[in-house]
């Protein structure tokens, strides 16, 4: 596997793009295999004061930063582009043939070996399950957007199958997808980097429709967007379809009467043990089941998989019982639907706090949505927050500046023997530098003594 990637890289104008935690795992990846090929590492910053070291003996090592960094971008013959760097407001038409990544090029030498998983929320999770439910057959690694970058792993290894988590920004230029391709579901988001709803849709959509006829498309019918985009393409790959409405007879695993049936025989019912809440989480274990059995594991133990799976963190996770309420950080709902998952899933919701960055998602079905629930408190911060806390009418409504403050409110405000749950429904980078630093901070304030 690493000689056909080397194969692909040797005697090329390398171009890097970007040199956060993937640029430098692909910068040592190539110089461990060819020590004299020609790099040229581009970043709006100057990355040499900082990694000095990493350059030390190196000649054959050039930048570019600066405002100007994505100048230029043709005259190489293959630019390698880490997932954060967005192209969306340069015309690539001169080298999007030549645009690569770390996944890319394991897809171009090992198609058949990869399960990718995506969607709009959901794809940490369900990836995470489908490589625990396969890790009791096969020697199966888990990488991609929820961590671990793919050169970063020992290729050299015997390894029958990648379980990778696959974001928007990995997927918007690939030319070659996974032998076995999911979407969960398709909502708003990422229009910060993807521009319109619609551009951020075709681009999750690369997932099916740049396999071929060998390959398999799994999806969720439930979510509306996905089911009519699969419904317009032109796929090749077979259609198998997680149905949790019990509505398509041709679905390979649905629900009825809460009996869930895979090819029409019953397997478990909406009430099976399991440690992730919600009908969100139900369709993604459906999602999982599905890929068990592809790969002929025992149903047994797929279902004692789902059984032992613990909840990701940051995701409707269960900081603690303080003075009989329970606290719940959900700072991963960066969408108003995974918010209201969250409060659908946690029925005792007393007190939710929510708001951050103002990305330009629509909000005005959520307003609907938490009006209508059984939510007594609504803890706002800004910037979404505050918006949507003025559109409701009759509720109590607080408005706080830090998490601080929301969190030393929430302890006043919440009945005892119910919950508080922070679920932001949009980016945390109002304060924090992602979700996991403003969860971090949850937690540290409510497992604080008075």
């Amino acid at each position: 596997m690493i000689e056909k990637i080397i194969n692909i890289l040797k005697d090329k104008n390398i171009a890097i793009l970007g040199f956060g935690r993937e640029g430098k795992s692909t910068y040592r990846f190539i110089r461990k295999y060819l020590i004299n090929e020609k790099i040229t590492i581009i970043d709006k910053v100057d990355i040499k004061k900082d990694n000095k070291e990493m350059f030390l003996d190196d000649k054959n090592v050039f930048f570019v930063s600066g405002e100007d960094y994505l100048n230029d971008l043709a005259k190489y013959d293959i630019i390698i582009k880490s997932p954060g760097i967005s192209l969306n407001k340069i015309d690539t038409t001169l080298f999007n043939d030549k645009i690569s990544s770390q996944m890319e090029l394991l897809l171009s030498v090992s198609k058949e070996k990869v399960i990718g998983v995506t969607g709009t929320k959901g794809k940490s999770t369900t990836s995470s399950l489908i490589y625990e439910i396969l890790k009791n057959k096969y020697k199966v690694v888990l990488a991609g957007n929820i961590g671990k970058p793919i050169f970063d792993l020992d290729l050299d290894e015997k390894i029958d199958y990648f379980v990778l988590e696959m974001s928007s920004h990995q997927l918007e230029y690939l030319d070659i997808a996974p032998h076995i391709g999911i979407i969960l579901n398709l909502f708003q988001d990422h229009l910060d980097h993807a521009g319109t709803i619609e551009h951020y849709h075709e681009i999750k959509m690369h997932m099916f429709t740049k396999q071929d006829n060998s390959d398999y498309s799994i999806y969720c019918s439930s979510n509306d967007n996905l089911r009519r985009l699969v419904k317009e393409k032109d796929l090749k790959g077979k259609l198998l379809v997680v149905d949790i409405n019990g509505n398509d007879e041709k679905a390979i695993i649905k629900m009825v009467d809460n009996k869930i049936y895979y090819q029409n025989e019953l397997v478990f019912t909406d009430d099976i043990k399991r440690n992730i809440y919600g009908r969100c989480n139900l369709e993604n274990i459906m999602v999982a089941f599905v890929v068990g059995k592809l790969f002929e594991v025992d149903n047994e133990v797929i279902l004692k998989t789902i059984e032992n799976f613990k909840a990701l963190p940051y995701r409707m996770e269960l900081v603690g019982k303080i003075d009989e309420v329970k606290y719940y950080v959900d700072t991963l709902a960066t969408i108003p639907e995974a918010t209201e998952e969250a409060i659908m899933a946690i029925k005792d919701t007393d007190t939710l706090i929510f708001g951050g960055m103002d990305r330009g998602i629509s909000y005005q079905e959520f307003v609907t949505f938490l009006q209508n629930s059984q939510v007594n408190n609504f803890i706002c911060m800004p910037k979404t927050g505050y918006d949507i806390g003025k559109k409701l009418i009759n509720k109590k409504v607080y408005y706080t500046e830090t998490i601080d403050e929301a969190v030393m409110v929430a302890k006043q405000i919440t009945k005892k023997g119910m919950s508080c749950v922070l679920s932001p429904a949009a980016a945390s980078y109002e304060y924090f530098k992602n979700y996991q630093e403003k969860g971090d901070r949850f937690k540290e304030l409510v497992l604080k003594e008075k």
